[in-house]
């Protein structure tokens, strides 16, 4: 009985680490409700669930989950290096993003954008 005890203990310790992680890497979600009362006396009430995403150095950046994605071509006016060549600056949300153009993030800076 002490054996089943203990190896069901080892078991939760190696993998507590591994669903810390998981729950890391998911993008995380919000949801934003708008109301609107139109002239008639109308409600209008539309939920929408948008991922907000960190990224991070070495993952697959998908302009699609991106918020706000737009390619950044004044580099110099958010005072960002200018990219290495086969890469280009992106927007995130707030985040600069460096992407390669095969689409690995090389480098990410937070809060750049107002």
């Amino acid at each position: 009985m002490k054996k089943l005890i203990l190896s069901a203990i080892a078991a939760t310790l190696v993998a507590s680490p591994m669903v810390a992680s998981v729950a890391e890497a998911a993008p995380q979600q919000r949801t934003v409700t708008t109301v609107k009362e139109r002239a008639n006396g109308r409600t209008v009430v539309t939920t929408r669930t948008t991922e907000t995403r960190g990224w991070r150095a070495g993952q697959r950046f998908d302009r699609r989950r991106a918020a706000n994605y737009r390619i950044v071509r004044d580099y110099r006016t958010y005072r960002l290096a200018p990219p290495p060549r086969g890469a280009y600056w992106a927007r995130s949300g707030r985040d600069a993003v460096l992407v390669r153009n095969n689409g690995t993030v090389i480098r990410v800076i937070q809060r750049s954008f107002r």
